[in-house]
């Protein structure tokens, strides 16, 4: 049976342009379509739909038009237009790029809602919702933030935690407030509709369908289960509806009311793919319910209460016939340094900056499929590991290949491989493409594709790269192209080295689609094949032996490491200190007292010059410093230390210190104190700071400040 495949992505929110994070989802996505697109079941090629749309109601977006004095829709418009840009730019392929708010969404929204009505999964309940009076109007819960009342991180938003995942319902933030005049919500009681996903149909179903086999990872398997509880006791009816104002899909019969936008958002890759069905001339129903459909979703790990409970049971008992085939794919997010992504701190990355750098887009295509894999991960982008991987493997070990063979062929051959090859090369060629226990390597790196394991597949692809590499090396082209008696010869191992190149280059077109294109034009390929990757049938060497191939052009570049200086948002200037000159004039000047009985500590045993010398310490300025959530004690120092970037610093000083006291000071830094793997982050160093033996008896701890005219990065010795 050959496969039919509807792939999607998260629906962005149309209220901001894209960030990184939806990036590395699209292209992970994209890797994985174009994967199954180069894929036969049989004789007969695979089909895939990959389809996307962006999110746009909720009252965010209706206040945001409201502010810029337009119509939600044109809001909404002037987002979208600028969506190619990205897309086009890391050449991410979708079939079909659409809206929530659209005719289709509409009808497909409301006949589910219908249908989960009739089935007796919709009830009216009389609730307290919160109420701006500022702004005087209900507030949806993307509209409150307020402190998980699971694991008490702060700025949380109504529905869902983003730090533990926990779904809830807004009323049971603490300390909420409204995000938009950060005023205290009040209650006020509205008669709201909800899905029973409490009922006990919702979690035998849940139960079954979650412990499906290869419907999800086993880690959120494990996460969901824990949601659902024994029984289903964990699991609350989910209110589906909205007050107006609100810009969004009309609940039927119920004047006044919406459907909250996590109803209809999801309904909206259905509507996506109806929407192309229908310009295609596909039957959108009879895809649907043709077994070898598949629906395959990507998602971030922040959203998927949503995606595996409440998306799932209204699929269900609307009998939509996708639900049966539905697989979620659930990935981590992209941390910079081992950092959540922060401006302010100077770690985010604008992709739009990326592309107008002049970076190349297969670069980060490439890293970031080397870092994935089919777990549920944070993927961390370090320039300096970014750079060498892209050179060390793109430039070094693939691209290199062809720079150092074609030209010999064009030159020497006027463009014309061999018509055969030797033994010795077919063996080198052997050696590259099959493993020692004779398995053909394309066939472990397609089933790493399959399984989401880029990361394994680039690896095995870059070790066919390096015995090619080897080839070369030993058989060294260039000294061959010296001696006309060994002409023959060079035409043998260049040829040789081409059909190895055009190998690495198949395998990698899923990641590499604009190189793959321009090889294929260079090789004379009218398209590459997977097909040609099958070392048994002998169509590796077949399809080039003896042909005529076009002259050989650069590639890809190396990445310039300045490059990627320019590539991270400037970090937030630094706040101005809180005390003034006037009040530090005005302030009792300090006397000198002779310490009291144990407040000095003794002293430690006597070391050696070389033992004080092993200790790196810097002079570090303080660019910024805030409060650390969950901790009493710490703050997140953000150091400069002269080195050309910012180094982030926790330090237990908070009962002494205000944040804005500490920005723009000088203090002393160890600079080589191994990074240390914390609760909130990585610590690379430690600041100085003095107290007393007895921290009783004389509490408080004092950060060291040296002199004016010190500056960043000077050793103290």
């Amino acid at each position: 049976m050959t496969r039919k495949l509807f792939v999607t992505t998260a629906l962005p929110y149309a209220n901001a342009a894209f960030h990184i994070g939806h990036m590395m989802e699209y292209i992970q996505a994209d890797i994985w379509v174009r994967f199954q697109r180069m894929q036969r079941d049989g004789d007969a090629p695979r089909t895939v739909h990959f389809v996307g749309a962006d999110d746009t109601h909720g009252t965010p977006i209706m206040i945001a038009a409201e502010k810029e004095g337009i119509t939600p829709q044109e809001f909404v418009a002037k987002i979208a237009a600028g969506r190619a840009q990205y897309l086009d730019g890391f050449h991410i392929a979708f079939d079909n790029w659409y809206s929530t708010d659209s005719p289709e969404n509409v009808e497909l929204s409301q006949g589910i809602y219908r249908k989960l009505r009739d089935a007796g999964l919709i009830q009216t309940k009389i609730v307290p919702r919160f109420y701006d009076p500022v702004k005087g109007m209900f507030l949806a819960d993307r509209n409150i933030k307020g402190e998980c009342p699971v694991c008490h991180a702060k700025d949380q938003y109504g529905d869902n935690c983003e730090v533990c995942g926990a779904a809830y319902q807004p009323t049971e933030l603490i300390n909420p407030f409204s995000v938009f005049t950060n005023a205290t919500p009040i209650l006020k009681d509205s008669e709201q509709y909800f899905f029973k996903l409490s009922d006990p149909r919702c979690y035998e179903f849940l139960k079954e369908w979650l412990n499906t086999p290869g419907r999800l990872q086993p880690e959120m398997v494990n996460k969901v289960s824990e949601w659902l509880g024994e029984a289903g006791e964990k699991l609350a009816d989910w209110d589906i509806s909205r007050d107006a104002p609100y810009f969004g899909i009309p609940i039927p019969d119920a004047p006044g009311k919406f459907f909250y936008v996590w109803l209809d958002a999801p309904v909206g890759y259905l509507a996506s793919l109806k929407n192309y069905c229908d310009k295609q001339g596909i039957d959108f129903n009879d895809l649907l319910n043709d077994p070898a459909t598949e629906q395959i979703h990507f998602i971030g790990k922040d959203i998927v209460s949503f995606h595996l409970l409440f998306w799932p049971a209204m699929l269900k008992f609307a009998g939509h016939p996708v639900i049966d085939k539905l697989k979620v794919n659930v990935h981590g997010h992209l941390t910079v340094n081992n950092e959540k992504m922060s401006k302010s701190r100077g770690t985010g990355i604008s992709p739009l900056r990326y592309l107008n750098l002049g970076m190349n887009p297969e670069w980060l295509r490439y890293y970031i499929a080397f870092k994935l894999n089919s777990k549920v991960e944070d993927l961390d982008f370090t320039g300096e590991d970014f750079v060498a991987r892209v050179n060390s493997d793109l430039i070094g070990k693939y691209v290199n290949i062809a720079s150092r063979c074609a030209g010999f062929i064009a030159k020497k051959f006027d463009g014309k491989l061999a018509a055969s090859l030797s033994e010795g090369a077919q063996g080198w060629i052997k050696r590259a493409l099959v493993t020692a226990d004779g398995v053909e390597r394309q066939a472990s790196i397609a089933a790493n594709f399959e399984a989401r394991e880029f990361g394994k597949a680039l690896r095995e692809i870059m070790e066919i790269a390096d015995i090619t590499n080897q080839y070369v090396d030993e058989n060294k082209p260039w000294i061959l192209a010296k001696d006309e008696a060994k002409i023959a010869e060079l035409h043998d191992v260049c040829t040789a080295a081409l059909i190895l190149f055009r190998q690495l280059t198949i395998l990698l077109s899923p990641v590499l689609p604009g190189v793959a294109a321009n090889v294929a034009k260079f090789l004379n390929d009218e398209q590459l094949v997977w097909a040609d990757t099958d070392v048994a049938s002998g169509a590796v060497s077949q399809a080039m032996l003896g042909r005529t191939i076009g002259a050989y052009s650069h590639l890809m570049t190396r990445v310039d490491a300045k490059m990627i200086e320019e590539l991270f948002d400037a970090p937030a200037p630094a706040a101005a200190p809180a005390a003034t000159a006037a009040a530090a004039a005005a302030a009792p000047a300090a006397t000198l007292a002779a310490p009291a009985a144990g407040d000095i500590e003794a002293l430690a045993p006597e070391i050696k010059i070389d033992d004080f010398a092993k200790v790196d310490l810097r002079i570090a300025r303080i660019v910024n410093c805030e409060h650390v959530d969950g901790s009493d004690k710490l703050l997140r120092l953000t150091l400069d230390a002269g080195e050309g970037r910012h180094r982030n610093v926790f330090s237990g000083i908070k009962s002494m210190y205000k944040p804005e006291e500490l920005v723009g000071k000088l203090t002393v830094l160890v600079a080589n104190l191994a990074p240390r793997k914390m609760k909130f982050g990585v610590s690379e160093g430690m600041v100085l700071a003095a107290s007393a033996a007895d921290e009783k008896a004389k509490p408080g701890i004092y950060i060291l400040h040296p002199w004016p005219g010190a500056e960043p990065g000077m050793r103290i010795g």
